[in-house]
């Protein structure tokens, strides 16, 4: 068996192991010993497994316009300097979860009087028709300010931010795709470039025949097709998955 393939079989079995440890902690502990260790247990997981412990001096946090940020996974003191801030809406692109950032990440919001909202997209995949109506409707309910993140910050929270600039701010795809770049870690060779190539089918497909950019998703957009011809590197990948551990 091929030494890459071991390494895949080892980090699948660490991942069942960790999410039953986490179910334990969630369903099982006594509400005594939860008040007592769950809290240090929700850090320890949120440094080390959620690897939590790269984004605590550096969130990745960037400004969309008045209304918005964008950034990674926050830690509490982040989500209470983002109240400060005045955000009043958190929207994490992860989806509720059974780890310790999701967790502390409740109860923070809870203190800070922030409303979180979880709406959880892809960022291996081409956007479905659903994610891509659910963004839209999102944006027109959503309490604001926000703050929008997902794990890291690169690329969840790049294709909410192309759409943000896009369907709030009214600037074209061509500029607002930008949100996707190197700058906020976005590695656009790598399976996650598969986010790139969905706008930029949505220039290509408009350079001769303009189109609004939601009569062209809801009229001409393939997701299986696009998914069908998109070509990753895969050493980017390898890189992404494996050293960076993007989700």
């Amino acid at each position: 068996m091929a030494i890459g393939s071991l390494g895949k079989q080892a980090r699948r079995a660490v991942k069942r192991v960790t999410l039953v440890w986490r179910q334990r902690l969630a369903d099982d502990t006594p509400q005594w010993l939860r008040r007592f260790a769950g809290k240090p247990a929700s850090y320890l997981d949120m440094l080390l497994l959620d690897h939590g412990i790269f984004r605590v001096f550096y969130g990745n946090r960037h400004r969309l316009d008045e209304h918005a940020f964008r950034a990674a996974q926050p830690a509490p003191h982040q989500i209470g300097q983002a109240a400060r801030l005045g955000v009043r809406t958190i929207v994490n692109l992860r989806g509720e979860r059974l780890c310790g950032s999701y967790w502390l990440e409740e109860a923070a919001c809870r203190r800070y009087g922030v409303k979180l909202v979880n709406y959880q997209v892809r960022s291996r995949a081409a956007p479905s028709l659903e994610e891509l109506r659910g963004a839209r409707a999102l944006f027109e309910t959503v309490e604001y300010p926000i703050l929008m993140h997902c794990k890291s910050g690169a690329d969840r929270a790049g294709l909410m931010s192309v759409l943000y600039r896009h369907l709030r701010c009214g600037e074209p795809i061509e500029q607002a795709i930008k949100q996707l770049s190197l700058r906020y870690g976005h590695i656009q060779q790598a399976d996650t470039g598969v986010l790139d190539a969905f706008f930029e089918r949505y220039i290509d497909d408009t350079k001769d025949r303009p189109m609004p950019f939601f009569e062209w998703v809801e009229t001409v957009y393939d997701p299986d097709e696009l998914k069908r011809s998109f070509q990753a590197n895969g050493l980017a990948n390898r890189f992404v998955n494996s050293v960076l551990r993007r989700e």
